[in-house]
């Protein structure tokens, strides 16, 4: 089975976030990994974690959201949940507000602490701030880069830190021509995969509402590019979603 190790579930969905689970489950996507944006998303995730199979949480506060506190939100009672497997997503972003470029690093290095302290992988979301993200993630952390589309150098410096990188529906896009290529060039076994649903969606389904059923669409590209059979990515996939994740116990 595939597992979309980036979505976010809402209710804007058709249906209600019971019938996009099923749905993902009915085309082989057999997990989830809910990530959160926002402080009070994170408490609604869990519940949802803990009444479906297979559904797991990153607990984290996005760039967008500089004023909150973290610890207020991850707490040792939402880290100790054996629901949530990380922290995430997380990052910085300054393609709209470049001058936040002080608290988001403040709120970044907050969480990157909390994820230390209590042994978790980090989601990181990252955005016109290459720099700064190379310079704060230190080989001290682990984790993943979501959603990545920035530069074969990024790439480099994390893979040499130990960290994974996930392929989104960007990658099937018609001008994503240089995130293909940087994904020929990461290793295969620091690769997993994500819709970042309801964001993304992939071709065929651009301009629609993305859900992580889609993310079978981002796995035929990904297979094309490393040529393997749909079923030999599908495995590798899975075991690196594993290793990225320890505390993932799939049923």
């Amino acid at each position: 089975m595939f597992i979309d190790t980036h979505c976010h579930l809402t209710d804007e969905y058709d249906g209600g976030v019971d019938a996009i689970i099923k749905h993902a489950h009915d085309n082989n996507v057999g997990a989830l990994i809910c990530a959160t944006a926002e402080g009070v998303d994170i408490k609604p995730a869990i519940k949802i974690s803990e009444t479906h199979n297979n559904i797991f949480i990153t607990a984290g506060i996005h760039p967008d959201y500089i004023d909150l506190n973290p610890y207020d939100f991850l707490t040792d009672d939402v880290l100790n949940n054996p629901h949530v497997v990380g922290v995430g997503e997380i990052g910085l972003d300054y393609h709209y507000n470049p001058q936040t470029r002080n608290k988001q690093i403040d709120l970044f290095e907050k969480q990157l602490d909390i994820a230390h302290k209590h042994k978790l992988p980090v989601a990181i979301h990252t955005r016109e701030a290459e720099e700064d993200t190379a310079n704060i993630l230190t080989d001290k952390y682990n984790g993943v880069m979501h959603c990545f589309t920035s530069s074969w150098d990024l790439a480099k410096i994390m893979l040499d830190r130990g960290f994974y990188f996930s392929a989104s529906g960007i990658l099937t896009f018609k001008n994503s021509e240089s995130v293909r290529e940087t994904f020929s060039k990461i290793p295969i076994d620091r690769i997993v995969i994500e819709t970042d649903s309801p964001y993304c969606a992939p071709v065929p389904y651009r301009g629609k509402t993305c859900e992580p059923a889609m993310v079978i669409e981002t796995a035929k590209v990904l297979a094309q590019i490393k040529n393997l059979q749909i079923d030999e990515l599908e495995t590798i996939l899975f075991e690196n979603t594993k290793q990225l994740y320890p505390k993932i116990n799939l049923l």
